[in-house]
């Protein structure tokens, strides 16, 4: 494999061709799942030597297998084993826990992903893409605004503007006109200049780290391929040559969302300026600029909304290019306005005094506003995606494509996500300023504190969590139902056992505990729309009284009252309860190896897909993954003519499905797949039905020369396939049983374990499941055609 990735120019493929005497070794590569394992465990030998990648991603293999294309007669009955360890990409490094805090990014990042299957329909699928990506940039504007809030607003202008608040916080001395004597840096605009330092330096620290993760990961370039139609030609997107190389846009995205936070600084810092200067009778020059000032702003926001609207993913070919001047004078641009801004604000300005707050309840009020129109209106173009028929040439629905029947919440996932997006975004932007308020201020109540709609904001969430916990009871309800007639099942599953109560209400509990993965829609939808309508109440009551719930409720009945008071109290403590855990579960996973891992399988899931919608999200690890195992695949084929088994377990099955998806047909048609607890149509499936829908996996099955899955009722995680007609028996093997014996037994006098996710290689319905793959491939496997041959063929065996 070294050999021939040194023999590549540009990601193509112009290694040597096959030998002859390798052509009958199969291999079998396998693909660990969501908390990564050890090469020695996935391979069940405790010397293992890494024969291609490097710390962070590589295949591993046993030390006596190292140099099996040598030896081919020693492996004529059996496969050469491989390990992909991918682990390292998301859980490897203790700061990668810091990567909690851009969890909304990751949230609207997954929503762009989860729209419904639209072939036929490109302007709408195109205007779907716009809004998600619209939708990323309001989210990076109130992360910006936030920190503003805090620095900016509490600190400078109300904490430093305030004698006792101030006396209380000695650092902020030399800020305080009255402690310092009229200090240089108590005037207004220095003060705001000088706390602009806070976003700025946020800013630019999401800057880096997407830079930096861009070149660790997008920077991967796949297998070269030949460029596709523009059209949506197959029945995924998977397999375009540049699906897993979106440096481009994420390039595009990382300018323009650096450029809207540095414009949100310059607004915070310059705008006050610019409304004195607006209502004094002081230098004309000054008014002159704050007008200038607005002006830039008007021009710096079109261009950056320009920028995002004007480009999404290129997936028909491998873009190697760069918008290079783009990328760099956007952000230089807004740091160049920014600066001068700071001149401006800086400016010495007599009568100029502290007052109130910040105008941030129009700007936090405006964001509100702008998500929730955008989150409707992205499910309105959701549901005609979901419900339109398609057209266009080719595009028809046919007898033979499978029905989407199974999408989660009828297409509307993807709104239904965003929405999550922007209430976690205002949690936590509301939470840091509830708490640094509460700080700053205490119980003296010298503040104006923060804007009024985060307080209002913050009112809603008992009443959220009140929602969520009827929820809860419903589906703890159904859940005692399911183990009931779960119970049943395992009885006649088990049939002549000696009956054990407790051994059965603990597999039938097993069960019904799993099945919960499949009211997963429920709960995301209900919470969705619970916050979609609170915090449309929420912006109402903030803009019609202009007060907090509690000085809003005063005068009214004593009952009302005393509700929006508790409301508002504990609403301030909850809010701020739930970011100081987020922040403290990031600081311990630094530290635990163990809790490190959790949060990396949180990741797992999360940062499959890449960077469309929000290029400050945690970087997506199969733009480094998917290459890997496309070329580990492609160079065997191609240096031996092999057969080959391609072996995922859970998340390590997406990613070999999305690898089969990149091979030539020539190649795909010599690969067999074993997949076993694997997410591919319970999760991605029902929830990314235009990737993973029916009519993809169909053709996965097609295309491939065999396929089979193995899954457990008591697996949360892996599921079915599903495939319609013949083609589901075909692919799927009953469930298995789990646990493998049900009572003590001469052979098993111990309680055989309740296996559920792990553990699927020690059934042996796995090894009869391999060695029935390896019976099915060709032994006389032909040498891969010219690439310009190899697109007529699916190479797909009889079975």
């Amino acid at each position: 494999m070294e050999r021939a990735r040194e023999q590549t120019s540009a990601g193509e493929l112009t290694g040597p061709a096959q030998r002859p005497e390798a052509a009958e070794t199969a291999l079998e590569l396998l693909v660990h799942g969501v908390g990564g394992t050890t090469p020695e465990e996935m391979l069940d030998d405790p010397r293992t030597v890494r024969i291609s990648g490097d710390d962070v991603a590589a295949v591993h293999r046993r030390r006596e297998d190292a140099d099996a294309e040598r030896r081919p007669d020693d492996y004529r009955g059996r496969p050469v084993p491989e390990a992909y360890v991918w682990c390292n990409l998301t859980s490897g490094n203790g700061t990668r826990a810091l990567w909690l805090l851009l969890l909304p990014f990751m949230v609207v990042n997954l929503a762009h992903w989860m729209r419904p299957a639209g072939r036929g329909r490109r302007r709408t699928v195109r205007l779907y893409g716009l809004l998600v990506r619209l939708t990323g940039l309001t989210l990076t504007v109130l992360l910006v605004a936030a920190a503003c809030e805090v620095a900016l607003d509490l600190a400078a202008w109300q904490c430093a503007g305030t004698r006792a608040c101030a006396e209380e916080h000695s650092w902020l001395a030399f800020l305080s006109p009255e402690l310092s004597h009229d200090g240089w840096w108590s005037r207004p605009g220095r003060r705001l200049a000088l706390a602009c330092l806070v976003p700025t330096a946020l800013t630019c620290l999401l800057w880096y780290l997407s830079h930096r993760t861009w070149s660790a990961y997008e920077s991967q370039q796949p297998v070269s391929r030949a460029a596709e139609p523009e059209e949506e030609t197959g029945p995924t997107a998977l397999g375009r040559p540049g699906f897993w190389y979106g440096r481009r846009l994420v390039a595009r995205l990382r300018a323009a969302h650096t450029a809207a936070g540095l414009l949100t600084v310059t607004a915070a810092v310059g705008g006050p300026a610019a409304r004195f200067d607006g209502r004094a009778t002081g230098p004309v020059l000054l008014g002159f600029l704050g007008r200038s000032l607005y002006t830039a702003l008007a021009a710096g926001a079109v261009v950056v909304l320009w920028v995002v609207c004007r480009r999404g993913r290129s997936e028909h070919r491998l873009d190697r290019e760069l918008d290079a001047r783009l990328v760099r004078a956007l952000p230089v641009g807004a740091t160049l306005l920014l600066v001068l801004t700071l001149l401006y604000a800086g400016w010495s300005r007599p009568g100029w005094r502290s007052t109130g707050r910040l105008p941030g309840d129009a700007a936090f009020g405006g964001l509100a506003l702008g998500q929730g129109l955008l989150v409707v209106a992205l499910g309105v173009v959701a549901s005609v995606l979901y419900r339109g028929v398609p057209r266009g040439g080719g595009a028809e629905r046919t007898e033979d494509t499978p029905a989407d029947t199974r999408t989660a919440m009828r297409g509307l996932a993807g709104p239904a996500v965003a929405m999550l997006a922007c209430a976690l975004g205002g949690v936590m932007s509301g939470g840091v300023a509830q708490r640094v308020a509460d700080w700053l201020d205490g119980t003296q109540d010298s503040l104006p504190g923060p804007p009024v709609l985060l307080t209002w904001q913050a009112s809603v969430i008992p009443l959220t969590l009140l929602a969520l916990l009827g929820l809860c009871g419903r589906l703890a309800l159904r859940t005692w139902r399911l183990r009931a007639r779960e119970a049943r099942a395992v009885e006649r599953d088990y049939r002549g056992e000696p009956k054990d109560r407790a051994r059965t209400r603990r597999i039938a509990g097993t069960r019904a505990m799993a099945a919960l993965t499949d009211r997963a829609p429920l709960v995301v939808g209900t919470v969705s729309f619970v916050t979609l309508l609170l915090g449309s109440g929420a912006l109402v009551g903030a803009l019609t009284t202009g007060d907090t719930p509690a000085r809003a409720a005063r005068g009214s009945y004593a009952f009302v009252h005393g509700a929006a008071e508790t409301a508002q109290s504990l609403g301030s403590w909850l809010i701020g309860l739930g970011f100081i855990l987020l922040v403290t579960s990031g600081r311990r996973a630094y530290k635990d190896p163990a809790a490190r891992r959790t949060i990396g399988i949180l990741w797992d899931v999360g940062t499959f897909w890449p960077r469309a919608a929000h290029p400050f999200a945690p970087p997506c690890y199969a733009e480094r993954a998917v290459p890997d195992l496309t070329w580990r695949m492609v160079t065997w084929t191609r240096a031996t003519g092999g057969r080959l088994v391609l072996s995922g377990h859970s998340q390590g099955s997406v990613l070999a499905a999305a690898a089969a998806w990149q091979l030539l047909p020539s190649v795909r048609g010599r690969v067999a797949l074993l997949t076993y607890g694997s997410p591919l149509e319970r999760l991605y499936g029902r929830w990314f039905p235009a990737h993973f829908g029916p009519a993809a996996l169909a053709s996965l099955h097609r295309d491939v020369d065999c396929w089979r899955n193995l899954y457990r009722l008591t697996d949360p995680i892996g599921g079915p396939v599903r495939l319609p007609g013949d083609c589901g028996p075909e692919v799927d093997r009953g469930p298995l049983e789990d646990p493998l014996v049900y009572g003590r037994t001469l052979e098993n006098p111990l309680p055989a374990p309740i296996l559920g996710h792990s553990d699927y290689q020690t059934d042996p319905a796995f090894a009869e499941e391999r060695e029935r793959l390896l019976a099915r491939l060709r032994h006389d496997v032909p040498g891969p055609r010219p690439d310009g041959d190899a697109q007529g063929s699916s190479g797909r065996s009889s079975a």
